[in-house]
């Protein structure tokens, strides 16, 4: 996925955990956080699937909405 895209990409997610209902703030602080080192190291978006879902199960069904399971 060129950088562009993939960063483009990693807003999205970012974007939908801030503006989550089913996170309470100390998740989706450390959701944001996480994806902000995705975005600053470029790193592969399975392994922030995998991250995001440690932190807390209730990533789970919000990466799913964007079509990310």
């Amino acid at each position: 996925m060129p950088s562009h895209k993939h960063h483009e990409h990693l807003q999205k997610i970012k974007d939908h955990i801030e503006n989550s209902d089913i996170l309470d703030e100390n998740e989706k602080s450390d959701g944001v956080k996480k994806v902000e080192e995705w975005i600053a190291e470029d790193k592969g978006f399975g392994l922030l699937y995998d991250e995001l879902v440690k932190l807390s199960a209730k990533f789970e069904p919000i990466l799913q909405e964007l079509g990310l399971d």
